[in-house]
């Protein structure tokens, strides 16, 4: 395999390329398979397009295990002209978008049996959006970048509005749909400026002819017509940074998240706030690193400044909210202040911080997820954290893996939230003390701060379903095998990280390494 992908690539297509991008082919096949067996199989049978969707997403799991491992002695290696780069990074990314896509297939069945939309275009689009999120992660043009991220987005505009009959679920889309489209079009326009500068859309050159713009004005102070540059080079970043902002759900463009959060169906919503995540956040670091890495001393203070007020807004918003798809909306807000952290501190400790808390938070939310699902039955929403109450008493397992996925969420120590924000927050304060600026460590203590009240709204999941109130009804919770399984992963999950996370931290040391030391150069 080593031999063809080392093979002449004059010509404009080869099988070569076409082995790069092997897991994101299995992935296309096996969702238009899913739109023809919806069409030949019954409704009754629906579900058998659920499992192969599960099968699709192991074989490209295997593939991308084939990957690396022929591939782990010549990373990074390069695509379609330089359009995709396969390296420590897209492998990372790539495996937890798998894991995001598995997961939300096993959440699924469950929820669309209950809601009667068991139809196989469902999973198809899972698989098209995890199509688009492997493609952000090995990108490497903004070409081939945008198209990606439009493939992931128009996939969760769909999936947000599929139960068509819920007036909540229609709305809840085109609020997505109308606030996408608007940011879609501010980055197009940062990327249109990155363009015009650098007279190239792949984002290592654009990186070089960055830091060459950045050196001739510095070695051409005003009144050099060099420093008008300047102005465009800065509203550049500031339109990436906005558009970007909208993707991670950071303030101020936050507000569609409550709503799209509790209109969509729940296993969208999981999907949306792991997955989706994660993927925009790999956009995050190709561009902010790779193309504009000699400006951190321009995007470090914005970003900064945006991730400390969204984790104040993400977590005093959420401390008054009773449905529990918006306080974990709330939830998802703050948390992605806590991973535009990783970018501020732009070091090894920040990037495996990164890597290590979406792994983590993408089993925590699908747990949580999960849970709220196996609440909901015909007649019974179970959206409301009232409706958690006495759980404990019906189910004990499914209440102890809910208080799990919860503190994890807060960070407590032995838990993977810990370990992941542990790096966060510990990148910050070794950037701050090697560059002696205390605004670093002031940052990293006023997330920690915030940290503590997170768990107040956490620990109400655990109260109502230990301590409350009212006394649970006597239906029984019909858990589907494959629910059932989706959360005892999660929960091995996390707490495997948080027991024993060496593996975790060498495997990601060892991918990321080439990304963070570039960070190391540009932010010297």
């Amino acid at each position: 395999m080593l031999l063809l992908l080392q093979a002449n690539t004059t010509a404009l297509f080869n099988l070569a390329d076409l082995q790069l991008i092997a897991p994101e082919l299995i992935l296309t096949v096996c969702a238009c398979i899913a739109l023809v067996m919806e069409v030949i199989l019954p409704y009754s049978k629906s579900k058998l397009i659920a499992y192969f969707a599960l099968v699709g997403v192991g074989l490209a799991a295997v593939s991308l295990g084939v990957q690396w491992w022929y591939l782990r002695d010549v990373l990074p290696f390069d695509g379609f002209y330089g359009m995709v780069r396969i390296d420590g990074f897209a492998l990372l990314f790539k495996a937890v978008f798998l894991v995001s896509a598995a997961l939300a297939i096993g959440i699924s069945t469950r929820y669309l049996d209950i809601e009667g939309e068991q139809h196989g275009e469902y999973y198809a689009l899972v698989l098209f959006a995890t199509v688009g999120m492997m493609f952000l992660a090995c990108g490497y043009d903004l070409i081939s970048l945008y198209v990606s991220l439009e493939l992931m987005a128009l996939t969760f505009y769909v999936l947000v509005a599929f139960t068509k009959r819920e007036k909540k679920s229609n709305e809840a889309a085109m609020k997505y749909f109308l606030l996408g489209a608007f940011s879609s079009g501010v980055l197009l326009y940062g990327m249109s400026l990155l363009y015009g500068l650098a007279g190239s859309t792949n984002l290592g050159q654009i990186g070089q002819e960055v830091g060459n713009v950045i050196g001739l004005i510095k070695n051409n102070p005003p009144p050099s017509d060099l420093s008008k540059l300047r102005p465009m080079l800065l509203l550049g970043m500031i339109a990436l940074a906005a558009g970007l902002f909208f993707k991670v759900a950071a303030v101020p463009f936050h507000m569609w998240a409550p709503d799209v959060y509790e209109g969509a169906p729940t296993s969208v919503t999981a999907f949306l706030s792991t997955g989706s995540k994660a993927a925009s956040f790999a956009l995050y670091a190709r561009i902010f690193i790779v193309a504009l890495g000699d400006m951190h001393v321009d995007w470090a203070p914005l970003l900064g400044l945006v991730a400390a007020i969204t984790i104040m807004v993400g977590n005093w918003a959420a401390v008054t909210q009773e449905n529990s798809k918006r306080l974990l909306a709330y939830s998802s807000i703050s948390n992605a202040g806590y991973l535009l952290l990783a970018l501020v501190a732009g070091n090894s400790y920040g990037y495996i911080g990164l890597v290590i808390y979406l792994f983590v938070y993408t089993l925590m939310n699908m747990g949580a997820f999960g849970v709220i699902i196996s609440l909901r039955r015909r007649g019974i929403i179970g959206d409301n954290v009232e409706d958690l109450t006495g759980l404990a008493q019906k189910a004990p397992g499914l209440a102890a893996m809910m208080g799990v996925f919860m503190l994890s969420l807060g960070g407590l120590p032995m838990t993977g939230g810990f370990i992941g924000k542990y790096f966060l927050f510990g990148g910050l304060i070794q950037r701050g003390t090697t560059e002696g600026k205390s605004w670093y460590i002031w940052l990293a203590v006023w997330a920690i701060l915030n940290t503590v009240v997170s768990f107040y709204y956490y620990v109400r999941f655990i109260k109502v379903m230990y301590l409350g109130d009212r006394v649970a009804d006597d239906k029984p919770l019909n858990m589907a095998p494959v629910l059932r399984a989706t959360l005892v992963a999660s929960l091995v999950g996390i707490i495997f990280v948080g027991i024993y996370p060496q593996p975790f931290i060498e495997l990601a040391q060892k991918l990321i390494g080439p990304l963070a030391s570039l960070g190391s150069v540009v932010l010297k």
